[in-house]
């Protein structure tokens, strides 16, 4: 559970087309920094190719206690996601999910076996406004497809890059996960969610990001 939560870890935003950009995020659990997560969106002909990288490192008393190393390679059409290839080690185990798109259906290729979706998909592109409008959206570590309910929790002072910013919160749920997100001026610029225990996983922006 705490490694679907991590990979997890993205209305009253107008639905945008995304911009380019890149987001590098220092992540806190219970306010310490156990590691980095950078998301990169580039433009090609009118496409968006999206690189996510998470690693993450906790330790207790200076040992390590759990490790988590992912990436992920996507492309966007239209807000569709096109197609897919993640791979996740999580304490030494490695898992992979690839997706491709044929005519309207999405082939999700995973560790328990093979799916078709029909339609224009998202995963948890946070980095996107449009995802807020979302009623479902797949896991890229996983490959499965989550059922959401997305819900505005109003305007918030945020501090992002050293200064405080009024931010629209939203909160991304379904069973066994709740994540918030903040979106200063149609940009992403914080992430919480609910970790195994009750713990709190932070995201917050970092120099060299784009927001």
């Amino acid at each position: 559970m705490r490694a679907l939560i991590l990979s997890m870890v993205l209305a009253a935003l107008p639905a945008a087309p995304a911009l380019a950009g890149e987001w590098n995020f220092r992540v806190l659990l219970d306010g310490r920094e156990v590691g980095q997560h950078v998301f990169s969106v580039q433009e090609d002909a009118g496409q968006q190719l999206v690189t996510s990288e998470a690693r993450f490192d906790v330790r207790i008393l200076l040992f390590p206690a759990w490790s988590y190393d992912h990436r992920a390679l996507e492309r966007w059409d239209s807000g569709c996601l096109r197609a897919l290839d993640s791979w996740t080690v999580t304490n030494g185990e490695r898992t992979s999910v690839v997706a491709r798109t044929a005519g309207e259906r999405l082939t999700v290729t995973r560790p328990e076996g093979r799916d078709e979706h029909q339609g224009c998909l998202m995963s948890f592109a946070y980095w996107d406004p449009r995802i807020l409008s979302a009623t479902q959206l797949l896991n890229s570590q996983t490959g499965k497809l989550v059922p959401v309910e997305i819900e505005p929790r109003g305007t918030e002072l945020v501090e992002v890059l050293g200064r405080r910013r009024p931010a629209e919160r939203h909160r991304i749920a379904g069973e066994g996960l709740q994540i918030d997100l903040w979106y200063s001026d149609g940009r992403w610029v914080a992430l919480e969610a609910i970790a195994a225990g009750g713990r709190v996983l932070r995201y917050e922006l970092m120099a060299g990001s784009s927001a």
